[in-house]
């Protein structure tokens, strides 16, 4: 098995308590209502929502997946980081035995924030992931980013 590991940094001018409300423990109604081609729904097939939660996410019309199992591996509301994994389904496809995700939002002085996510996918054997994979995934990742910031400041009440 080969881990490939990336990080991506993105500004945002919402908080970082906001941001992580929004993004982690909001995510699971929100993306599929401001994002629905992305993600249609989640379920939770066990737990609480908190470590050791296994949830099945129903990917949109917009996608060419059809479905990801996803585990809570840690979640820290303190130090707004999360960090979870697919351990199953389409998106992991034939080269990829897991994708994990680490997440952390950091506030910034400006009374803004930081989301820092370190992806890292763990291949079978000595599987390959090009590039292009990689660019796409950082892409997919700063659009649901920025399409949670822009529904957050759009409402501040949430």
């Amino acid at each position: 098995m080969v881990a490939i590991t990336y990080d991506i940094e993105i500004p945002s001018a919402v908080s970082a308590a906001k941001m992580f409300k929004a993004m982690v423990l909001d995510a699971d109604t929100l993306i599929p209502k401001i994002m629905p081609q992305a993600i249609k729904n989640v379920e939770i097939l066990e737990g609480d929502g908190g470590v050791g939660t296994v949830k099945i996410i129903h990917f949109g019309e917009g996608s060419q997946y059809k479905s990801a199992k996803h585990r809570v591996d840690a979640i820290d509301k303190e130090n707004l980081t999360h960090t979870y994994s697919i351990i199953d389904g389409d998106a992991l496809a034939a080269a990829l035995e897991s994708i994990t995700y680490h997440i952390k939002i950091v506030p910034t002085e400006d009374g803004g924030s930081i989301c820092k996510n370190r992806s890292i996918y763990n291949t079978k054997g000595d599987v390959e992931i090009s590039e292009e994979k990689i660019k796409e995934g950082k892409e997919k990742a700063m659009a649901m980013f920025k399409a949670i910031e822009a529904y957050v400041q759009a409402n501040p009440e949430c």
